[in-house]
């Protein structure tokens, strides 16, 4: 389906991204692995993809650093999809939310899909590329959710900025989608529910389907959304959230 693809995904040595990298690997495209992590600290995350793409490569990128992010690019001989994935979310309440955990947010999970999204719509551009760029946001883009203000903000301007870029660049070719991914029990989500009892314990009564999902539930929403499937779709937020943004009442 993906046969002679190239696609980078960021955040590729996280759960989620991760997942994302294997399933369009295992249908044919060739993965440009990104994350900030060392090389050696990202062997398994690597070799995992590995299985099905063997000559997957992998680039320490931050995707806060535009300078780097263009190199990276400018590097590729062709781009075909981006999956802009990498983000953060540390909580804090917002009467605590301090400047460092806001700008943080920001830089990365806003303005890092920013400069990776614009840097590769230029080179689809420039190389006459109908190129897919799919980025991650969240069902809290739309919905806030107690503690994490910061996050809930720059997932927001992430629904924006896929609307705005999928205007700007249908005359190009370029389709511009996101997934907004619920509560998923893995990467940063998975994460909160071992390490923050709070957050767990609010997780346990807002799933209406019960669980929270699996890393390789949303990679096979981006799978859809890199696929000819979805030709005809652009700027739009596929939400999976185990119907979490229905609102779940007591009884």
């Amino acid at each position: 389906m993906l046969q002679g693809k190239t696609a980078i995904v960021t955040g590729a040595a996280g759960d989620l991204g991760n997942a994302m990298a294997r399933q369009l690997a295992e249908k044919g495209a060739h993965i440009v692995m990104w994350d900030i992590v060392a090389r050696a600290e990202a062997a398994e995350a690597i070799q995992r993809v590995a299985a099905h793409d063997a000559a997957v490569e992998y680039t320490e990128v931050d995707v806060r650093d535009r300078a780097a992010v263009d190199a990276a690019i400018a590097d590729l001989p062709q781009l075909d999809i981006v999956c802009s994935n990498a983000g953060i979310v540390e909580a804090q309440p917002f009467l605590a939310l301090s400047q460092e955990n806001w700008q943080n947010h920001l830089d990365i999970n806003l303005t890092g899909c920013f400069n990776v999204c614009q840097a590769a719509a230029r080179k689809m551009v420039a190389d006459g590329t109908a190129g897919r760029l799919i980025l991650t946001s969240s069902w809290v883009g739309a919905i806030p959710w107690p503690e994490i203000s910061a996050y809930t903000v720059s997932k927001a301007g992430v629904n924006m900025l896929v609307k705005q870029m999928a205007r700007e660049l249908a005359a190009h070719g370029i389709l511009v989608n996101a997934v907004a991914p619920g509560i998923v029990n893995a990467g940063l989500a998975g994460r909160q529910l071992r390490e923050e009892p709070q957050y767990a314990a609010r997780v346990a009564k807002v799933i209406p389907l019960l669980e929270p999902g699996s890393p390789e539930e949303i990679a096979a929403a981006v799978l859809y959304l890199a696929s000819p499937q979805t030709a005809y779709m652009t700027g739009s937020i596929l939400t999976l959230d185990g119907g979490c943004s229905l609102f779940q009442f007591d009884a």
